[in-house]
């Protein structure tokens, strides 16, 4: 009976190009001794059928084992490439679809888009609890992008504590209608980390998952 290679005892089979090769050479060997060995069997005494069922399994186990290193290999250099592309944004205006950021000592900016002219627009500062902690009527607002920017303090200008803030936006026609908003905001890479094997950027003082970004900017383009 013709054994298959043995793919378990390898060393780096996910990332080792040689060693893949390898394995492949082998397997492929390892299958034109099977086919040659049911091509010139005694037809009068053919091979046992559960000889023959044992070496199908073992076939398909070796074809499983090798598609999971090549799977393997791709995973390992599709998570390189994510880095080398995060690495490249150091230094640059991320653009970041989402509502939240890290408040520290430094005012927050934030975008928001408006579907249409807007009548009244409202902006609420959320805490990380949920708890409104400023709130503002800013009056009108034009179609396209808007922006607001928070110093940190609630409404009797009081600062308050560093931790994530929420910025939510209301806007209004005149006769009422609500009007679609997304809100945003984009500031500097100063670096990448990789927490739980998902990519994180350092936009400003709040980490945020490359997922979110979509898109940089040069950091001379003005912030619209």
């Amino acid at each position: 009976m013709i054994n298959p290679p043995n793919l378990n005892n390898q060393n780096n089979v996910g990332t080792d190009n040689g060693a893949q090769k390898k394995l492949t050479a082998t397997y492929q060997t390892f299958l034109t001794l099977l086919t040659t060995q049911i091509k010139n069997q005694d037809p009068l005494s053919p091979m046992d059928s559960t000889q023959w069922t044992s070496q199908l399994v073992q076939y398909s186990s070796v074809e499983q084992q090798l598609k999971a290193n090549e799977l393997l290999t791709a995973l390992v250099g599709l998570q390189a490439g994510n880095l080398t592309n995060a690495a490249n944004m150091i230094g640059k205006n991320a653009i970041v679809d989402s509502a939240t950021q890290s408040f520290t000592d430094k005012p927050l900016a934030w975008n928001y888009d408006l579907e249409s002219d807007a009548a009244k627009v409202r902006v609420e500062v959320v805490d990380a609890k949920g708890n409104t902690v400023f709130r503002s009527d800013v009056g009108k607002g034009a179609k396209g992008t808007n922006s607001f920017t928070w110093d940190g303090k609630d409404a009797s200008g009081k600062t308050l504590p560093q931790g994530d803030y929420t910025l939510k936006v209301t806007a209004e026609t005149a006769a009422g209608g609500k009007v679609k908003n997304a809100v945003y905001f984009q500031d500097r890479v100063s670096g990448i980390e990789k927490i739980n094997g998902e990519i994180y950027l350092k936009v400003a003082s709040t980490l945020v998952p490359l997922s979110k970004v979509s898109g940089v900017k040069d950091p001379q383009t003005p912030n619209k």
